[in-house]
């Protein structure tokens, strides 16, 4: 495939492997921060292949993952309003909440509705003007720019139906606390293109010089992790540390301009829960008083909203890169794709589904 074949070229992979293993004095743990990176990685084995000098260690970098498990509850709640119609991205709609998902909700009559843009759940809002239409918002910065955009244009055409439940969160604070926590094994990161192509990548340089860590921002293919692996390793083994961009077709030192500044406008930072992790402080995004009145969460106050989380799933040991998944007792036995006990099993971009996709196997006896 044009442009995308000669970073899937096992030539130059193999290149870049000895080029790793020739620059390593001893083995370093790198995280790779965003979910598409780790599904490359685990189903090329890559991780496998370069586990003789390199621990990748995966992290929160599934925004459908960390979303907190109280604002699902809050969503299932508002999708059996009889007068709501909650539209969402398919990855959502199994993402299991305390007792349910909305999978299951919409098999019992909820109006759930999966949409491929914020601007469909917009149409239906101006289409359907008797009824409620919520938009679940989640994502990390790159999702929220078409966001901004939907409730701007809502805004702009007066269209009073419509409001979002949002669940941004943003990648550097939950880095900072990776890197703050008790016991970090971290020692260098891949940081996610898709966020630096929206945001630049000027937000990590405060991390680079706070911590003493290396940050190389990577693209999604096999050749572009791996160069980002290297160009990571060879800063740890000159004692520098530095952000450098390897996903250069993608991604500029200032962003997008554009996309940033509609974010700008329409949300503000906000101390935010991720789901395994907790609270951690101007971590995430909420609407700009401007704009409060399209906040589902403002219009629609969750009631009875119980929270409880299995207690069998791991799944926040692996959004903080403490465990991987096949470490987990229920991995492939009680929790696979088909019957999930947490939301890393279900997204396309769950480090669980990941390994389970590619055919790992439990390295752990059942609990």
């Amino acid at each position: 495939m044009r442009f995308v074949d000669e970073y899937r070229d096992s030539d130059v992979a193999r290149s870049l492997l000895a080029r790793i293993r020739e620059t390593a004095s001893k083995k370093w743990t790198l995280m790779e921060v965003c979910g598409g990176q780790t599904h490359t990685l685990v189903r090329t084995g890559l991780d496998e292949l370069l586990d003789d000098t390199v621990e990748l260690v995966h992290g929160p970098g599934c925004p459908v993952c960390v979303t907190p498990l109280g604002v699902i509850d809050h969503a299932l709640e508002l999708a059996r309003r009889p007068d709501v119609t909650l539209c969402s991205f398919g990855d959502m709609l199994r993402v299991p909440g305390s007792h349910d998902d909305l999978l299951r909700a919409r098999a019992a009559g909820a109006d759930v509705r999966v949409v491929y843009s914020p601007l469909d759940a917009l149409e239906i809002a101006r289409s359907e003007p008797d009824r409620e239409v919520v938009f679940f918002a989640v994502g990390f910065e790159t999702t929220a720019p078409a966001n901004a955009m939907a409730v701007r244009r809502a805004a702009d055409l007066g269209i009073g139906n419509f409001s979002v439940l949002v669940a941004h969160v943003l990648v550097p604070p939950a880095m900072v606390a990776i890197l703050s926590a008790p016991g970090n094994r971290v020692q260098g990161f891949l940081a996610p293109g898709h966020v630096c192509t929206v945001m630049g990548w000027g937000e990590y340089e405060p991390i680079t010089s706070g911590f003493g860590v290396p940050i190389v921002v990577t693209g999604f293919e096999p050749v572009d992790l791996l160069e980002g692996v290297a160009m990571t390793v060879e800063q740890l083994e000159t004692g520098r540390a530095d952000v450098e961009n390897q996903y250069v077709r993608s991604v500029h030192e200032g962003g997008n301009a554009t996309a940033r500044e509609v974010v700008r406008e329409v949300f503000e930072p906000c101390d935010r829960a991720w789901r395994g992790i907790g609270v951690l402080p101007q971590s995430g995004l909420r609407l700009r008083e401007l704009f409060r009145h399209f906040d589902a969460a403002h219009r629609f106050p969750a009631t009875g909203v119980a929270v409880e989380e299995s207690e069998r799933c791991i799944a926040g040991l692996v959004l903080q890169g403490r465990a991987k998944p096949d470490e987990c007792p229920a991995f492939g036995r009680d929790c696979t794709p088909e019957h999930p006990l947490g939301a890393p099993m279900v997204s396309s971009e769950g480090a669980c589904a990941a390994y389970h996709l590619a055919g790992r196997t439990p390295t752990t006896a059942p609990a």
